[in-house]
């Protein structure tokens, strides 16, 4: 028997978990911090790297406290952080600005423009990015910092991503060369690829910007996957978290990434982490590149195998952004959406509010209902948001499966599935297949079990899966409403690539609210209306 920390550094909070290899999580505790948004510019979104040590501390304690656990019977810590969530640093890793949070799409034309150069010059790295790079990635993030920060850039040392700079300060490491870097964050975010020689080349990033002199050497470390240990508790963060020193604290990585292995996902798995946002993963032995996908790394998610992530730029934050239009919260709207049927709104519901991460890879889309008449509410629009979130969720899931993903089932985890089964019924109906749910939260399980693979608890991330992941619940997809969904994904897919994408040529669109308004009728009058669904299903028209 043995007892780690499991840490999950998410967008609004950290999770610590106290977990025992027999009896599984003892406690748990969240400790908050502030996400830094300006009205006058929807694309900022900053943290505090203070605020975030200061939450880990009331957390970490607050954990021990609910487990009946003393600090020093903690073995080992492990930690996870979204990202990619970069900061720059100075002498010693001192922060020198705030984190340049994962939503932040500031850096949206330095994304077009690294995309745009990687094409011209051959850059193969860029095609294991579904063949563009994103405002929310690294490079894109520290340029446009560089570019606007001309007072701070000389102080730079290196930069780093949340995970990495959390696992060099628990640990007392000041040395760049020293600061273990992930090769999850680093190979879904930063374009590195052991095989075609790590980081991009210095000429290429000159290429960019000449303020991107030497930032290849900048970046150096120990990349590693997460089974190897970034080192290990100094004695002042020891104190501060109440945990003896010396204990290992392995390599982090992200925090859907780490999810998903506390999800339990093995190959032919998908599991979507719905939260904020979503992330969408999956592992696989062998794996074609493949177009729109975020990332394909070797090592990510799990050592042995290739990361595959894609995924939603929002999604709770629709709900929530929903809701407070309207004045209330998500709880509150969502009561009665259980009596929903589907597509019985009327309205379509593309959610691109924060942009599309893929498979369009496009910061520069917003969110679009269609459908709208007098009398609908802001119910009405939650629904047809969740309802978009599994739409969207449908065009990834056929992009990897085109591309080699083996997709056998649909893991929903992430904190909103354990309290929203509209949501998890919808997904089933959309996808069309039974979508299998955790009995037990999972958030910072994932973070548990590499602790417990650092403390040598456990010989492989199997084993410790199966003595340590919830059962699942199973969702069957209702045919009655896949029936109507079937009806309305071909308008969705058609709307998605013609509207998302600026170089699409005209797609004719006037069938599109015909067909909303006609299947929404024909669900509200009956059941038997399925029988004129079919009707206007075929009303669908393609270029």
């Amino acid at each position: 028997m043995s007892v780690v920390a499991g840490v999950d550094f998410g967008t609004l909070s950290v999770r610590v978990s106290i977990v025992d290899s027999h009896q599984g999580r003892l406690g748990s505790a969240v400790g908050e911090y502030p996400l830094i948004r300006k009205r006058e510019d929807p694309d900022h979104a900053t943290q505090r790297h203070s605020d975030h040590m200061n939450a880990l501390i009331q957390a970490t304690r607050g954990a021990l406290k609910e487990a009946g656990v003393e600090g020093d019977q903690v073995e080992a810590i492990a930690l996870d952080t979204t990202g990619s969530s970069v900061i720059p640093v100075g002498k010693g890793l001192e922060p020198i600005d705030d984190y340049y949070l994962w939503c932040d799409h500031r850096a949206k034309d330095e994304a077009a423009q690294i995309t745009s150069m990687a094409h011209e010059s051959g850059l193969e790295a860029i095609n294991w990015y579904g063949g563009v790079y994103s405002s929310e990635w690294g490079f894109a993030k520290l340029l446009h910092w560089l570019r606007n920060n001309p007072d701070k850039r000389q102080q730079m040392v290196t930069a780093l991503e949340h995970c990495d700079m959390v696992a060099a300060v628990l640990c007392g490491i000041t040395n760049p060369a020293d600061v273990p870097r992930s090769v999850c964050a680093m190979g879904h975010k930063w374009m590195w690829n052991a095989d075609l020689g790590g980081l991009p080349p210095e000429a290429f990033l000159l290429q960019l910007d000449g303020l991107m002199a030497g930032v290849r050497e900048k970046l150096n470390g120990r990349y590693e996957t997460s089974d190897k240990i970034a080192g290990r508790l100094c004695p002042e963060w020891a104190g501060k978290l109440g945990l003896k020193a010396g204990i290992p604290n392995p390599v982090g990585a992200f925090d859907a990434h780490w999810d998903a292995i506390g999800a339990g996902v093995r190959e032919g798995d998908v599991v979507n982490v719905v939260g904020t946002s979503t992330c969408i993963m999956a592992i696989a032995r062998e794996v074609d590149l493949i177009p729109g996908v975020c990332g394909v790394v070797k090592g990510s998610i799990h050592p042995g195998y290739f990361g595959v992530e894609a995924g939603l730029s929002a999604t709770g934050d629709i709900f929530d952004a929903i809701a407070k239009r309207a004045g209330t919260s998500v709880a509150d709207l969502s009561r009665g959406l259980e009596e929903y049927r589907a597509g019985q709104t009327g309205l379509l519901r593309l959610t691109w509010d924060n942009g599309d991460r893929t498979v369009l890879v496009n910061p520069e889309l917003g969110g679009v209902t269609l459908g709208w008449n007098l009398t609908h509410t802001a119910q009405d629009e939650l629904f047809a948001a969740i309802e978009g979130t599994a739409f969207h969720t449908r065009i990834i899931l056929e992009r990897m499966a085109e591309h080699g993903v083996t997709i056998e089932q649909v893991i929903n985890g992430g904190g909103i599935p354990q309290k929203n089964e509209v949501l998890n019924q919808v997904y089933a109906n959309v996808l069309g297949k039974p979508v299998l749910v955790p009995r037990d939260e999972v958030t910072s399980l994932g973070s548990a079990i590499f602790a417990f693979l650092a403390a040598g608890t456990f010989h492989s991330i199997e084993e410790a899966q199966s003595a340590l992941c919830p059962s699942y619940r199973t969702i069957e997809p209702d045919p009655q409403a896949s029936s109507v969904y079937d009806s309305l994904y071909p308008a969705y897919r058609k709307l998605y690539f013609s509207l998302g994408n600026p170089r699409s040529e005209s797609v004719p669109l006037g069938d599109i609210l015909p067909l909303l308004r006609g299947v929404g009728a024909s669900v509200r009058q009956s059941i038997s209306g399925l029988d004129l669904i079919g009707k206007f299903r075929d009303r669908i028209t393609w270029k």
